[in-house]
């Protein structure tokens, strides 16, 4: 680890750091720092603590899926929502909203619907003992419409109030106050997001070429199968508790490639920082703008994201 590399993840902490202190601070009802550790502003500090450590949780795991899936698809338009966990997780949530299950089954309801999605486009795409990288990229763009299809149709049947519950889905939010569920989201992120890192090397090679990294001794159909899985299952669980968040995923591994370079020991933790305050950022951002209402988070990441990943493909092709 280089010297240059420590000095970049130091500038990352740092605005993290700061990225924490402007979520605990701003919001509907700002709190000026001298009195974030007082008293009477205990009740807000413990809520907007969750935000924090929530936005933390879910930008991490996007970034890391959406980097592992980039080098092992060996496709710079993955992203964590391309093998249709997105449109599973979205029907459950939605599907459980519509039969009236309680709010406490909806996060399982979407779970389930991640991992059945996963594994009907993992299937679909199988050949074999093998899982070819365009039939997986094929199998979860049709898998993903008919999900959304069938979403989309359920939406259209169901009253206001359901209607209401959907779009807190498909657009996301970070309004979760259930320590617990929080805490149990973040310890299976975290543990995926340290196995994939693992597999750092691995995705070094098979982001070149699957010819060179089983000449170097890999078997890239084993580390293919447990990125799938790992990126899946770290979707499915981020999905399941604050619905669906785009871009994140998609542009700030983008981003960390052009600051520390492809080396994924290197961009994997760079992507989990940068992509940890960028969500602060973004949360702080959706219940500042037109307080006291909160915009979904995912307006505000997909209004940023896409303009900057415009900025970043146009500067690559001038650069080609």
């Amino acid at each position: 680890m280089n010297k240059n590399f420590k000095k970049k993840i130091l500038i990352l902490f740092a605005v993290l750091v700061l990225a924490v202190f402007l979520g605990i601070a701003k919001g509907a009802v700002n709190i000026p720092l001298s009195q974030i550790f007082l008293e009477e502003s205990r009740p807000i500090l413990y809520l907007r603590l969750l935000r924090v450590l929530l936005a933390v949780i879910v930008g991490s795991g996007l970034a890391v899926s959406g980097t592992v899936l980039q080098a092992v698809l060996r496709n710079p338009l993955a992203e964590p929502y391309l093998l249709g966990t997105s449109s599973g997780a979205g029907l459950g949530a939605v599907g459980g909203i519509v039969l009236g299950l309680s709010a406490v089954y909806i996060p399982i309801a979407a779970f389930l619907g991640a991992i059945f999605s996963f594994i009907l486009v993992y299937n679909l795409a199988k050949e074999g003992n093998k899982v070819p990288v365009q039939s997986l990229i094929l199998g979860g763009v049709i898998i993903s419409i008919t999900l959304s299809g069938i979403m989309v149709f359920l939406i259209y049947i169901s009253d206001n109030d359901a209607l209401h519950g959907a779009m807190w889905w498909l657009w996301g939010s970070m309004q979760v106050y259930n320590a617990v569920l929080i805490y149990a989201v973040g310890a299976v992120v975290l543990a995926g997001i340290f196995a994939l890192y693992m597999l750092s090397q691995d995705l070094n090679a098979i982001s070149i070429g699957e010819e060179e990294a089983m000449h170097l001794g890999i078997n890239t159909e084993t580390a293919k199968k447990i990125s799938f899985l790992l990126t899946s299952v770290i979707t499915a669980c981020i999905v399941s508790i604050c619905g669906i968040i785009g871009f994140v995923g998609l542009v700030i591994p983008h981003i960390m490639r052009l600051v520390v370079g492809p080396d994924h020991r290197l961009l994997l933790p760079a992507s989990c920082l940068a992509a940890a305050s960028f969500m602060i950022i973004c949360d702080t951002l959706s219940r500042s703008l037109i307080a006291p209402m909160e915009i979904p988070i995912g307006v505000i990441t997909a209004l940023i994201g896409a303009p900057v990943f415009i900025v970043l493909l146009k500067a690559k092709q001038r650069i080609r």
